[in-house]
C-alpha cells in the first residue's frame, strides 16, 4: 500500500505549473488549535500571530497530549514547531492574512478535469478557490515549503495545498493531493467567522471523494475545517506523518465535518486520527494512530463514530499530558474551544486501545455514549475509563457515561488526587442499559482521594466485580457477582452473604460473557479512481501512470476482461497500477479486474473506466 501511495505521488509530483507562497506552521493533529488553522479565507497573507497557531495536537517536546496552560487561564503553550496532539492554537489566535498567495486562484464557476497544480513556495496555496462554485476531477495538487506562519496556517489555511474560503463550493472527486512541508494541510475548508468560537460560517463547502491525500511536515493535517466551514469526505485515504498533524483536523472557530468510508491514519506525536474543535461525524471508515491519541476533542464539540474501526496505539505523550489514552475529552483553556460539554458517540464497529486507557476525561464536562461497539483493550493495566486532574488547569472533571447493550472490562477510577496544575473534584455518573460489566470502580484509588461515582444498572444488566470497589450511589434493578469481594455504598460495605438490596438490586453468580475479541476482521479492498479522466493532449505527449488500490495488503490483481479496444490502450499491473498508453485516442476505455484474497483482505471485482477527452 505505501509502495503504490509512494508512485502515486511521485506522479502528482511529476506535473509543473507555477509556484506559490502560503504561510503554514500549523499543526494538523489531534489539536484544537490545529483545526483552528484553517481559518483563512481571502487572497493575501499575513499570518496570524505565531503564538497560538498550534493545535493542541503536538507538545513542545511532544510528550503530552494537548497543551494547556499551566494555569488553566492561558491555553497551552504552543511550540513554535506548531505544538502537540491537544494543543490548542493558544491565545488570541491572530489575525486572517490581509492576502492570499496562490499558484492558481478561482473566484468564478468552472470545472476542470485531470489539472495539476504545485506549489514550492512558503506561505503560497497550491489551489486557492475563493468565493466560487468549482469542480475538480482527477486532480493532482503537491505542495512543498514550509511555513512559520503558525495561526495563519492552523486558522486561516495558509501554506494548504487547497484551500476553499469566501464562501466557496468546492467539489474534488478523484485526487491525488501530497504535501511535505511545516504547516501545510492537505485540503482546508475555511468558513470565514475570524476564528470566533460558536459563531457561524459563510457557507464554504468542500465535497471530497475518492481521494489520496498524504501530508509528511508537521502542523499538517489531511482534511482541515476551521472558522464555520463544512467538508464533506467520501472514500478518502489520508495519511500523516508529522507533529500535530490529525487525519481528520479542525481548529478555531469550528465547524462541521462529516465522512463516510476511507482509512485515515497518523503516525506523528499529538496527532490523533480526529482533532475536534468541531462537529466531526465519520461512519464506515478505518481510523488509525500509531503514536498519538485516536480521537480528541476539545471543550464544547463532538466526535461521533458509526461502525467504524478505531485503532490508537498512544505511545508519545503530547503537551501538557501525563495519561496515555485511546479517546481523550478536554480543556485547554486555549481559546480554541468554547468551555462547555465535550461528547463521544460511538455506534458498532470497534475501538482498539493499543497502550494506556481506553477513555480520559480531564477539565471538562464529558459525555460517552457507547451502543454495540466491540471494545478490545490490549493494555496491561486494562483501565477502561479514567476521570481525573491531568496537566490542564481544571474547574472541575466531569464525566457521564451511558453504555447501551455493551459488554465493557476493566479498571473505572474516578480520582480527585492533584496534579502539579490542578486541583479539581472529579465526578461519575456511569448508566448501563442491557449491558454487562466485568471490573472494579476506584479500587486502586486511595479512600481519601476518591472522586464521585453514581452508578445505575437496568434490569437487563450485570456488574461481575474483580476486585473490591467504591461507589457513591447504587440504584436501579440489574444484578451484581460479587465474586468474593466487597462493594462500598456510600461507606457502607456489602457482600455476597450481605448484599446491597436496595431500588431492586439482586446479587447473583451469573457471569459476564466477554467475547472473543477478533481483531483482524475480513477487510474489503479500497478501490481508488475507479473512474479516471484525461485529456487527449496530454496523453499525446506520454503515457500516464496511476494506482487504483489504496492501503491495500490485497492479492495479486488481474484483468478478466477487456472491452472494447480497452486492451490496445490500457493495461494493470499485478500490483494494481494503471497505465494509458501515449497516443490513446479520445473515447472511454473500461478494464474488469479481479483482486485476490490475501491476509485479511477479500477477494474483489471492480470495473475501471477510463475516459479520454
Amino acid at each position: 500500500m505505501k509502495k503504490r501511495m509512494m508512485k502515486l505521488m511521485a506522479l502528482a509530483a511529476v506535473a509543473t505549473l507555477a509556484t506559490g507562497t502560503i504561510t503554514s506552521s500549523v499543526y494538523a493533529g489531534l489539536t484544537a488549535s490545529e483545526a483552528q488553522t484553517a481559518e483563512t479565507g481571502t487572497e493575501t497573507n499575513e499570518p496570524p500571530s505565531d503564538e497560538g497557531g498550534n493545535p493542541p495536537e503536538k507538545p513542545d517536546d511532544g510528550e503530552n497530549p494537548p497543551e494547556k496552560p499551566d494555569d488553566g487561564e492561558n491555553p497551552p503553550e504552543k511550540p513554535d514547531d506548531g505544538g502537540e496532539p491537544g494543543e490548542p492554537g493558544g491565545p488570541g489566535g491572530g489575525s486572517e492574512p490581509a492576502t492570499y498567495d496562490a499558484v492558481k486562484t478561482i473566484t468564478s464557476d468552472t470545472d476542470e478535469t485531470a489539472v495539476t497544480y504545485e506549489s514550492t513556495t512558503a506561505d503560497q496555496n497550491a489551489l486557492l478557490v475563493s468565493g466560487a462554485k468549482v469542480t475538480e476531477s482527477d486532480l493532482t495538487v503537491t505542495k512543498t515549503g514550509d511555513s512559520s506562519g503558525g495561526d495563519s496556517c492552523n486558522f486561516y489555511g495558509l501554506n494548504a495545498a487547497v484551500l476553499a474560503k469566501d464562501g466557496a463550493e468546492l467539489t474534488i472527486d478523484g485526487a491525488v493531493i501530497t504535501t511535505d512541508a511545516e504547516g501545510a494541510n492537505g485540503v482546508f475548508s475555511y468558513g470565514g467567522n475570524g476564528a470566533q468560537n460558536d459563531a457561524a460560517g459563510d457557507g464554504t463547502t468542500v465535497n471530497i471523494s475518492n481521494a489520496i491525500i498524504t501530508t509528511k511536515g508537521n502542523g499538517s493535517g489531511g482534511i482541515m475545517t476551521t472558522g464555520g466551514g463544512v467538508t464533506y469526505a467520501n472514500n478518502l485515504t489520508v495519511e500523516t506523518s508529522g507533529r500535530s498533524s490529525a487525519a481528520i483536523r479542525t481548529d478555531r472557530g469550528g465547524g462541521t465535518v462529516n465522512a463516510t468510508g476511507g482509512i485515515y491514519t497518523t503516525n506523528g506525536t499529538g496527532s490523533p486520527a480526529i482533532y475536534s474543535t468541531a462537529d466531526i461525524s465519520v461512519s464506515d471508515a478505518t481510523l488509525t494512530s500509531t503514536a498519538s491519541e485516536g480521537v480528541v476533542i476539545e471543550g464544547k464539540n463532538t466526535v461521533t463514530l458509526t461502525d467504524t474501526t478505531l485503532t490508537a496505539n498512544n505511545t508519545q505523550k503530547n503537551g501538557n499530558a501525563t495519561h496515555y489514552d485511546s479517546v481523550f475529552l478536554y480543556q485547554s483553556m486555549s481559546g480554541d474551544s468554547s468551555e462547555g460539554t465535550s461528547e463521544f458517540t460511538m455506534t458498532g464497529g470497534k475501538l482498539i486501545s493499543q497502550n494506556g486507557e481506553v477513555f480520559h476525561v480531564t477539565s471538562t464536562d464529558g459525555v460517552i455514549e457507547l451502543e454495540n461497539v466491540t471494545i478490545i483493550n490490549e493494555d496491561a493495566d486494562r483501565i477502561l475509563l479514567d476521570v481525573s486532574n491531568d496537566g490542564w488547569s481544571s474547574k472541575g472533571n466531569n464525566a457521564v457515561f451511558n453504555a447501551k447493550n455493551q459488554i465493557l472490562s476493566g479498571e473505572i477510577i474516578v480520582s480527585n488526587a492533584a496534579t502539579s496544575t490542578a486541583s479539581a473534584e472529579s465526578t461519575l455518573t456511569m448508566n448501563l442499559a442491557g449491558s454487562g460489566f466485568k471490573g472494579t470502580v476506584n479500587s486502586t484509588v486511595a479512600e481519601t482521594e476518591q472522586g464521585s461515582v453514581s452508578l445505575s444498572l437496568d434490569e437487563n444488566s450485570l456488574w461481575e466485580l474483580t476486585g473490591n470497589s467504591y461507589v457513591s450511589s447504587l440504584s436501579g434493578s440489574g444484578k451484581i457477582n460479587y465474586n468474593g469481594f466487597t462493594l462500598y455504598v456510600n461507606g457502607t460495605a456489602y457482600t455476597a452473604d450481605s448484599p446491597y438490596t436496595e431500588d431492586g438490586i439482586t446479587s447473583t453468580d451469573e457471569t459476564v460473557d466477554e467475547e472473543e475479541p477478533v481483531v483482524d476482521d475480513e477487510k474489503d479492498v479500497v478501490f481508488q479512481n475507479a473512474k479516471k479522466t484525461f485529456k487527449a493532449n496530454a496523453l499525446a505527449k506520454k503515457a500516464k501512470t496511476y494506482s487504483i488500490i489504496s492501503e491495500s495488503d490485497g492479492g495479486a490483481v488481474t484483468v478478466t476482461k477487456y472491452l472494447g479496444k480497452a486492451k490496445k490502450y490500457v493495461s494493470v499491473s499485478a500490483d494494481g497500477e494503471v497505465t494509458v498508453k501515449k497516443g490513446t485516442p479520445k473515447g472511454v476505455y473500461k478494464v474488469r479486474i479481479a483482486v485476490a484474497a490475501e491476509g485479511k483482505y477479500k477477494a474483489a471485482e471492480k470495473t475501471i473506466r477510463v475516459a479520454v477527452k
